[in-house]
């Protein structure tokens, strides 16, 4: 299972954050709450978690220490170097352009996603058979819908985001 960090600030004022620790809005912590509502039947084992703090914030305010929770800096967000905290239309706009070249100072959305795509291996070794919720950011959505829902990253790309109340995932033996 997957689900984004709630809204940011950021978010709000329309910037793109990056590897910046970013700050729930009033928004974020009401929709934190709800995933906690949401999610709080679904037989959960492990939260996993970006070790950013807005992720953090999300599953603390979901889930407080009702479960147990990692952080894992590999769930991170795409590094935009240079560009962490820049406009989001300029960091969305440009995207197609950082698919394998990395942003100034920072990473290509398939290093991004390779590095994400780590984590499933430790998850199928360590949690194979459990409930584990992930909750990151679109490089960490898009690792697990092309890992485990065979989509291409260009394909994921050229889509603009649209939230929902989670992604199902399962891994394979």
């Amino acid at each position: 299972m997957f689900e984004t960090h709630a809204t940011t600030v950021d978010n709000e004022l329309g910037r793109a954050t990056g590897w910046l620790p970013g700050e729930l809005s009033a928004t974020g912590r009401l929709q934190a709450a709800a995933l906690g509502e949401r999610r709080r039947r679904d037989g959960l084992d492990l939260v996993l978690m970006s070790d950013l703090r807005r992720a953090v914030d999300t599953v603390r305010i979901a889930f407080g220490e009702t479960l147990p929770a990692l952080h894992d800096w590999r769930l991170r967000e795409c590094d935009f170097g240079e560009w962490n905290g820049a406009p989001r239309q300029q960091v969305v706009g440009e995207r197609m352009r950082f698919l394998q070249t990395p942003y100034p100072d920072g990473e290509s959305w398939a290093q991004a996603v390779d590095r994400v795509a780590a984590v499933l291996d430790d998850v199928r070794r360590r949690w194979q058979g459990k409930r584990v919720l992930v909750v990151g950011h679109v490089a960490t959505r898009w690792a697990l819908q092309i890992g485990l829902g065979g989509q291409r990253l260009e394909e994921l790309a050229a889509q603009e985001f649209a939230w929902q109340p989670g992604w199902e995932f399962e891994l394979p033996s």
